[in-house]
C-alpha cells in the first residue's frame, strides 16, 4: 500500500512506467515551478504543454468565481497557484517559437538564450502569485471576516485537486509516449499541487466546524510551498543562466567516452544549456602515435556516444590533446615517423626510469626492430628500442640519451626482408641547450 502511494507521488516507479534510470539518455534535471525546454522539443511535447494550460486554466476560473462568493484566502492562494502554473505555458511558447529561428550573422548561435527570459518571466509570475496569496492570508488573519458557501468552497478544493490531477495523468502518459523524464516530472509535480487544493477542503472543514482562522491559515502554508517553487525556480534559471549544468552530466560525458576504444583519458571536459539544447566541449588524449586518419574515425565514434547518452545534445566539440606526462618538457620536437616499414611518432619522454627514447607507432610490418642512431662529433651513439609490456606498439629504449639533445640522428628500421633508415634531427627548445 504504502508502495502504491510512493508511486502516485513520484517518488518511485512501477514495473511499467518510465525509466529514468541510465538508459543512454543522459541525466535530466528538473525543477518543480520552472516547464524544462525541453519538453518543447517534440510535437508531441508542445501539444501536451498547451493541454495543461487550458486545463489548469479552466479550473483556476472556476475557483476563481467560488472565491468571490466565499470569501476565502485559502482557495485565493490555490487559485493564483493554479493560475501561476498555467501561464507559465505562455513565455516558454514564445520563447520555443523564437528559438527555431536559424542562426544569423549577429546572432550566430540562434536564440537559444531567449529561454533563459522565458525561465525569469515565469520566476517572476510565481513570485507575484505568492506575494499576492501572503498578503491576503496575512491581512485576513489581522481582519478575520466570514467565510461563506463553505459547500462551494470544498467543491472548489476538489475541482482543483481533479484538474491538477488530470493535467497530472496527462503529463505523465504523453511523458512515457515520447520518452520524456522532464514530462513525466512535471506529471509529478502537478499530482503534489493537488494537495494544496485538497488544502483548501481541509480548511473548510476546519470553518464549518468553528476554528474560522483555519482558512487564512491554510492560505499562509499554501503560499510558503508557493515561495519554496520560487526559491528551486529561481535557482534553477539562474543555474542555466550562469552556464551550469547538472552536476551528472560531465560524468555522463566522461562515461560515453569510456564506451569508445582509442581514448586513454578525458582531459577536460565542459557542457552548458543553450535554450534546451545542450553544448559539449571535450579534451581528450590519444594515442599521438595514430594517423590521422585512425583519430578522426576515434573522435567520429565518441561524438555518436555522446548523441547516444545524451538526446538533448546539439553541438559536441572534441579536442586532441597531449598527454600530460608523455613528454619532456625540455625536450626537442618529436620526429613524425613515415616509412614504408612503420608509422608513428619518436620522442624523448620522461620515465620512472629516467629519460628515454619512445616511438609510437600506428602502422607497422611483423618482426620490426628499431634503432636510433645518433651522430655524436666523435662516435656513433646508439640505442635500440624494445616493446615496452609487450606492446608492439610501444617502443622505448632502455638508456637515456646522452646530453645534449641538439643532434642528427637516423631511425633505422628492419625486418626480417629489409631495412629502412629515415634520418631526423633533434633540436633543444631555446633556452635550454647544454
Amino acid at each position: 500500500m504504502w508502495n502504491r502511494v510512493l508511486v502516485w507521488f513520484g517518488f518511485s516507479s512501477p514495473s511499467h512506467a518510465y525509466d529514468g534510470g541510465h538508459d543512454h539518455h543522459g541525466p535530466h534535471g528538473h525543477t518543480h515551478g520552472v516547464i524544462d525546454a525541453t519538453i518543447a522539443t517534440t510535437d508531441r511535447g508542445i501539444w501536451a504543454i498547451k493541454w495543461s494550460f487550458v486545463i489548469l486554466a479552466a479550473t483556476a476560473i472556476m475557483q476563481l468565481g467560488v472565491v468571490a462568493i466565499s470569501g476565502s484566502v485559502a482557495l485565493l492562494a490555490d487559485t493564483v497557484h493554479n493560475i501561476a502554473d498555467a501561464t507559465t505555458a505562455i513565455p516558454l511558447w514564445i520563447a520555443f517559437v523564437l528559438a527555431r529561428r536559424k542562426p544569423t550573422k549577429t546572432f550566430t548561435y540562434g536564440l537559444g538564450r531567449v529561454e533563459d527570459l522565458a525561465g525569469i518571466a515565469i520566476v517572476l509570475i510565481i513570485l507575484f502569485s505568492a506575494i499576492v496569496a501572503g498578503y491576503e492570508a496575512v491581512d485576513r488573519l489581522v481582519h478575520p471576516m466570514p467565510i461563506r458557501n463553505l459547500g462551494w468552497l470544498i467543491g472548489a478544493g476538489i475541482v482543483g485537486f481533479l484538474g491538477n490531477e488530470a493535467v497530472a495523468v496527462f503529463r505523465i502518459r504523453v511523458g512515457r509516449e515520447i520518452n520524456s523524464a522532464a514530462l513525466v516530472a512535471d506529471g509529478y509535480h502537478a499530482r503534489t499541487d493537488g494537495l494544496t487544493s485538497l488544502a483548501v477542503v481541509a480548511g473548510a472543514i476546519g470553518v464549518w466546524l468553528g476554528f474560522p482562522l483555519a482558512d487564512p491559515i491554510v492560505g499562509l502554508l499554501i503560499t510558503l510551498a508557493i515561495f519554496g517553487i520560487v526559491w528551486q525556480s529561481a535557482r534553477s534559471v539562474l543555474t542555466r543562466m550562469l552556464d551550469g549544468v547538472e552536476p551528472g552530466m560531465v560524468d555522463e560525458i566522461e562515461h560515453a567516452a569510456a564506451h569508445v576504444q582509442g581514448i586513454e583519458k578525458v582531459v577536460e571536459a565542459k557542457a552548458r544549456w543553450l535554450g534546451h539544447k545542450l553544448h559539449v566541449d571535450l579534451a581528450v588524449v590519444i594515442d599521438p602515435g595514430m594517423l590521422l586518419a585512425e583519430a578522426n574515425v576515434i573522435i567520429a565514434k565518441l561524438e555518436d556516444e555522446l548523441f547516444a547518452h545524451m538526446p538533448a545534445l546539439a553541438v559536441a566539440t572534441v579536442r586532441v590533446v597531449a598527454p600530460e606526462a608523455s613528454g619532456h618538457h625540455h625536450a626537442p620536437d618529436p620526429f613524425r615517423v613515415s616509412g614504408k616499414l612503420a608509422q608513428g611518432l619518436l620522442e624523448i619522454v620522461d620515465t620512472d626510469a629516467g629519460e628515454r627514447f619512445r616511438l609510437r607507432v600506428s602502422r607497422h610490418v611483423e618482426g620490426l626492430a628499431a634503432t636510433v642512431a645518433i651522430q655524436r662529433p666523435d662516435s656513433v651513439e646508439r640505442h635500440t628500442l624494445v616493446p615496452v609490456d609487450g606492446d608492439h606498439h610501444l617502443l622505448q629504449s632502455l638508456e637515456a640519451p646522452n646530453e645534449p639533445h641538439d643532434f642528427e640522428a637516423e631511425l633505422l628500421l628492419t625486418d626480417t626482408r629489409q631495412n629502412e633508415r629515415l634520418p631526423f634531427k633533434m633540436l633543444e627548445p631555446q633556452g635550454h641547450n647544454h
